[in-house]
């Protein structure tokens, strides 16, 4: 499996820096961006959760551009709201919602929600389709509890919001980016994905 080029199915910059960075010296693969490969029409993410939609992206971008692909989908799942906003993370107060708006939607439900039950996680699934129809399939989650105002200016998303559980009472847009990248849901999902592709490679 070394030495293949791979697409990743994103047209975040930071999300294919970093999962070059982390997984390019473990896989031995060449991965390249979605936008050099040319466009195609957006596939429609209509499963029912994370790692449905990431294999739905993925499949799209081996399809249409015939390379191996690799793709991530991740959101915020809030147990007092019964795992919302989940697979509508992005778009929780509506199509076209700004940070702002699913943040200020989040905290209008919970605002009656004591603080030892705003428990929440980010979840990250990845899945990495290949031409022959193979798969490796990672998952992480970041576990923490809902705040009840926005801090910090390093995050994005509800990172101003997420008080991890590792963070001493910090939101993840407090913490600084490497203290971020060492206990995120994405970062668990590749460590997890590392395992999985250095297991195959042992078989």
């Amino acid at each position: 499996m070394a030495g293949k080029k791979v697409v990743i199915a994103t047209n975040n910059a930071h999300k294919l820096e970093e999962i070059s960075r982390i997984l390019a010296p473990v896989t031995g693969w060449e991965f390249v961006s979605l936008k050099s490969c040319g466009t195609y029409p957006e596939p429609v993410e209509d499963a029912d959760d994370f790692e449905g939609n990431a294999r739905i992206k993925a499949i799209a971008a081996r399809d249409n551009t015939g390379l191996p692909a690799l793709a991530d989908d991740s959101g915020l799942e809030v147990d007092a709201l019964d795992g919302a906003p989940g697979v509508f993370s992005s778009r929780f107060a509506g199509e076209g919602a700004s940070d702002a708006d699913n943040n200020a939607k989040l905290l209008e439900l919970l605002a009656d929600t004591p603080f030892d039950e705003r428990t929440a996680r980010f979840v990250c699934t990845l899945v990495f389709v290949d031409l022959d129809g193979s798969e490796i399939v990672a998952r992480g989650t970041c576990e923490g509890k809902i705040g009840y105002e926005e801090r910090g200016e390093n995050g994005f998303g509800y990172d101003p919001l997420f008080v991890s559980d590792v963070c001493d009472g910090l939101t993840t847009a407090e913490v600084p980016p490497e203290r971020k990248d060492a206990i995120s849901h994405r970062g668990e999902a590749l460590r997890q994905f590392i395992r999985e592709f250095e297991h195959i490679n042992e078989s």
